[in-house]
């Protein structure tokens, strides 16, 4: 029993630790994940170039796939993740890692295509929350990822407020250092919950440039980053934000435009990399 999937990332327009409602978009970038089930009992996973990375996310993610949609017969399996997402970048590594592992599983079980979206996204998120990779449970992160476009949630009940597709171009930029989601300061995000239900708004209006901008600000001063990368993209870019928890920033906008600040981007270490939206969210393979 074998199967394969593939999952995009995501970038930030609105984070949820503020006010339990987030939104995020899919870009080309993608985390892919085999499994292969069998009757040993146990778990296990294996991450690509991170032997010591921790695993328990994506074993959860078996387990709960297995256990919803697998009978009795299956007991155990191993899942084998390589992604092109930096692990604690703010792209959502976790939420494309969970959607392609548990996707993985459910076409190792024969169900993937009986199985709505939506509910194999709510299984990746439950996974997260019992592996404590998470604080909000990310549903707006891996709506995103799973379904492709731009999603609109309220994470404290896991409910997708709006989706539509999009085509921007996108440009990353990603610091050396990893910042850790479920580190984040939740006091300090949640006082600027004000503000975020003015970016929920804006994004339920489909405003999105202006949302995440608006995002970025706030968040970058509550988590403690510099708003510096932001000033390098504004004022000609649609929209640009601190991406998750940090420490990647993300701008959309005109490809010509984006090439622009990539070259200011540039001159600051780390990675600076131009890509653009994903409409069609996780697949098997």
């Amino acid at each position: 029993m074998h199967g394969r999937a593939s999952a995009p990332a995501a970038g930030t327009v609105l984070n949820a630790l503020a006010c339990g409602k987030g939104s995020a978009f899919a870009i080309d970038a993608e985390t892919t994940a085999e499994v292969e089930l069998d009757f040993s009992g146990s778990f296990a996973g294996e991450i690509a170039d991170a032997p010591d990375a921790d695993t328990a996310l994506i074993e959860r993610c078996v387990e709960l796939a297995v256990e919803e949609h697998g009978g009795r017969d299956v007991s155990g399996g191993h899942v084998w993740t390589e992604s092109e997402v930096p692990m604690a970048a703010g792209l959502k590594s976790s939420s494309a890692a969970a959607n392609a592992t548990v996707l993985a599983t459910l076409s190792a079980l024969g169900v993937a295509d009986d199985v709505p979206r939506e509910e194999a996204c709510r299984l990746g998120v439950r996974a997260a929350r019992d592996a404590g990779v998470t604080v909000t449970g990310a549903f707006d992160d891996a709506s995103a990822s799973m379904l492709g476009g731009v999603t609109v949630t309220d994470n404290r009940s896991d409910e997708l407020l709006d989706r539509e597709p999009i085509s921007w171009d996108v440009l990353v930029w990603t610091p050396p250092e990893q910042a850790y989601s479920a580190d984040a300061d939740v006091d300090r995000c949640q006082r600027i919950a004000p503000v975020a239900e003015l970016v929920a708004d804006l994004a339920l209006d489909g405003r999105y440039g202006e949302a995440m901008t608006v995002n970025g600000f706030a968040f970058a001063a509550a988590l403690d980053f510099p708003a510096d990368p932001m000033l390098d993209a504004l004022p000609d870019v649609r929209g640009v934000s601190l991406s998750g928890t940090g420490p990647s920033f993300v701008a959309v906008g005109e490809r010509a435009v984006l090439e622009q600040v990539r070259d200011r981007w540039n001159q600051r270490e780390g990675t600076t990399w131009l890509t653009k939206t994903q409409n069609d969210g996780a697949r098997t393979r």
